[in-house]
């Protein structure tokens, strides 16, 4: 098995050429002959760097529009041949083929097509057919061939080839393969993808290139990885690095404010809204949120999805919190927040985020549409024989919105745009209730006039009884249970509104 070899031979085709100078004037310096195609070619020349066209050396010109350029025997078999077989010796000889010992090739922009909106006939043609090939050969028989297929391990090359006199080692090219097949596997899932929307194949396929190590998972003894670009989810304008609890929060977090147009606040432990208020103000709305729970709330996640100016800052800076996320703050409010470093304040851009959500579950991994259902008044159907105020209605909807990003089994009570208490996370619904009760009188909030929403139906009538009897005047709940019937005459019989939805919010 070969160890060290000189590059004697390069085929260079690639589709992006920033970086590529230095490292080509470099193989020309260490007297590398050079194959190239169209655009790369033209490159080569314009650096005065002798250069050969693979035209030239196949005996075919570029054909049906540059679909076929590279994909003939004197290119692949120049790739592919084994250096320690001797029939392979023989027949590159015969055939007059040179042994190419580097490959640097990109692949045509698929991804960037599809999300810029290409049109289909656009988008089919970035799918790369001679440069995956040129990939996977070289990647193959890296034994004797060096491939480059991401212009990130320019750099790498070139100080391998200034260090060791044009020559790479078997270890070096087995890791540049690594990084080859990763590319052209990430670039094949790409296209699977585009593909599979209509009428999909029930296959799992996922490609992330962008990877941050964690200090520790859920806890200190587990190693933790995530895998996406938070750069472009949000611009870090203070704190530390993100941890594994802190990124599940802020996943909660998000996903729960989207649900609200008008000025909210929002604060969550362990993906739980302990304190929501909708008001006109950000000020209020943070003040009237934090009263919900302030023992909870400290060190948890904040949300807001309005711009967060001093007078906010500063009542924020009171608390002791993790997270901060806002779509924009005054500049005098993170100078205010920059005076603690640990504290990491985040201002969210303008991101699509994915309609699934996917994690490993026993021996596999389990994949559903994200909970994207949300019901207002008008999904709301009145059952008992008393109807809801327009307030309350509002307020359904406002504990409606809660109660879908809160753990199953919860109960959340609701007045006035305000979040007063949620009983989440309970083997029992009674239990759920019991607690959303206990905790709105811990911290003094009467439940008097309270609009209850439950994320599942009442199996039994004991919910709306112990409801009505805590002075709690309308109910949402999805509907469904055979004993429907029976919740309704309950809230008949204490005179409260009970509203359904047909619409189920289970958050395991």
């Amino acid at each position: 098995m070969s160890q060290s070899i000189k590059i004697k031979n390069a085929l260079i085709s690639v589709y992006y050429k920033d970086g590529l100078e230095p490292l080509v004037k470099l193989l020309a310096a260490q007297g590398v002959q050079l194959f190239s195609t169209g655009g790369t070619e033209q490159f080569i020349k314009d650096l005065n760097l002798p250069v050969t066209a693979v035209e030239d050396l196949t005996g075919y010109p570029s054909i049906l529009g540059g679909r076929v350029k590279t994909l003939h025997p004197k290119v692949f078999g120049g790739i592919l041949n084994r250096r320690a077989l001797a029939g392979d010796q023989e027949q590159i000889a015969a055939y007059e083929i040179p042994e190419i010992d580097l490959v640097i090739v990109d692949l045509y922009p698929f991804e960037e097509t599809v999300k810029a909106g290409g049109t289909p006939e656009e988008i089919i043609e970035k799918i790369d057919i001679g440069g995956i090939s040129l990939i996977r050969a070289a990647a193959k028989n890296f034994n004797d061939v060096v491939i480059i297929a991401s212009k990130n391990d320019y750099p790498t090359l070139q100080a391998q080839l200034e260090e060791q006199n044009g020559e790479t080692t078997l270890a070096q090219r087995k890791s540049f393969a690594k990084t080859a097949f990763h590319t052209s596997s990430h670039y094949d899932t790409a296209i699977f993808n585009y593909f599979n929307q209509e009428e999909p194949l029930d296959v799992f396929k996922q490609s992330v290139t962008e990877a941050k190590t964690l200090r520790y998972g859920e806890n200190p003894h587990q190693g933790a990885v995530f895998y996406g670009n938070l750069d472009a989810m949000f611009t870090k304008l203070n704190g530390k690095e993100l941890s594994y609890n802190n990124l599940v929060d802020v996943d909660a977090a998000v996903a729960l404010i989207d649900e609200f147009e008008d000025p909210t606040f929002a604060i969550l432990k362990h993906t739980n809204a302990c304190g929501i208020a909708s008001r006109p103000t950000v000020k209020q709305a943070w003040m009237d949120a934090l009263a919900c729970d302030p023992v909870s709330a400290f060190g948890g996640v904040l949300i807001t999805n309005v711009e967060v100016d001093l007078a906010t800052a500063e009542e924020i800076n009171n608390l002791f919190f993790e997270v901060l996320i806002a779509p924009a703050y005054q500049p005098e409010a993170v100078e205010l927040f920059s005076k603690k470093k640990n504290r990491v304040i985040l201002k969210r851009n303008e991101v699509e985020l994915s309609k699934k959500q996917f994690k490993t579950l026993l021996n596999g991994v389990i994949e559903q549409d994200k909970d994207l259902i949300i019901e207002g008044p008008e999904q709301m159907t009145t059952v008992t024989d008393k109807a809801p105020t327009a307030q309350e209605l509002k307020d359904l909807y406002f504990a409606n919105k809660i109660v879908k990003h809160t753990k199953s089994n919860t109960i959340v009570l609701v007045k006035d745009d305000v979040l007063i208490a949620s009983g989440v996370g309970q083997t029992s619904r009674v239990d759920a209730l019991r607690q959303a009760i206990d905790k709105a009188a811990s911290f003094g909030f009467s439940v008097k006039g309270c609009a209850m929403a439950s994320d599942a139906f009442f199996p039994f009538p004991d919910c709306v009884e112990i409801a009505a009897d805590t002075g709690i005047t309308a109910v949402l709940q999805p509907g469904g249970s055979i004993k429907d019937a029976d919740s309704v005459a309950k809230a008949n019989e204490k005179g409260i509104a009970m509203v359904t939805t047909g619409v189920r919010h289970f958050k395991h």
